[in-house]
């Protein structure tokens, strides 16, 4: 993962992006990350492309389905959805709202974390303390406990740091990458 600027950011704001970093990097198997606010909008992300761009295909067209590469030269790793943090974040939050109208139905309290096994990867998705999200899209072989220990930790420090003033703040810096300001 190619670390975004974080110039002129607020120290907790550079800690989030140096937890995330470290997230990605230290923990086999995980794809693309995505930090997500209640109200579902991209946070933070694993992708150091701009928040909406989308990747370019390794060698030309691809079938739907078919591995996806990052456009960062790293031809070995494959990107997350689409490889745009964009696509997570909407899968993210949507997944995060289904879970919380099914724990409200069945009277079961707050939602924790979920876990989706597929044939190809795996998608984790974490409750944040205020009401965001994280979700991490992995790879088929990555080890499902590893993912959910090291989301936990991320869970755990972050949890507490993300204010609504932290939120604005990374929301505005997303904006401005894009913008290419």
């Amino acid at each position: 993962m190619t670390a975004p600027s974080t110039f002129g950011l607020s120290s907790e704001a550079r800690n989030l992006h140096w937890l995330l970093t470290n997230l990605v990097e230290e923990v086999p198997g995980i794809r693309s990350v995505a930090v997500v606010s209640s109200d579902g909008l991209l946070l933070l992300s694993s992708d150091p492309d701009l928040p909406h761009a989308r990747t370019r295909l390794h060698e030309g067209t691809a079938a739907p389905g078919d591995a996806r590469r990052r456009r960062t030269g790293d031809e070995d790793k494959p990107a997350g959805p689409r490889g745009s943090s964009a696509d997570l974040a909407t899968i993210v939050s949507g997944i995060g709202s289904l879970t919380i109208g099914a724990a409200r139905l069945m009277e079961f309290g707050g939602v924790k974390h979920t876990m989706i096994a597929m044939a190809e990867g795996s998608l984790f998705v974490m409750s944040i303390s205020d009401g965001s999200l994280l979700g991490v899209h992995g790879s088929a072989d990555c080890d499902m406990s590893v993912v959910a220990y090291h989301m936990a930790l991320f869970v755990g420090r972050a949890g507490h740091v993300l204010t609504p003033e932290l939120r604005s703040e990374l929301r505005q810096s997303l904006e401005s990458a894009g913008s290419g300001r």
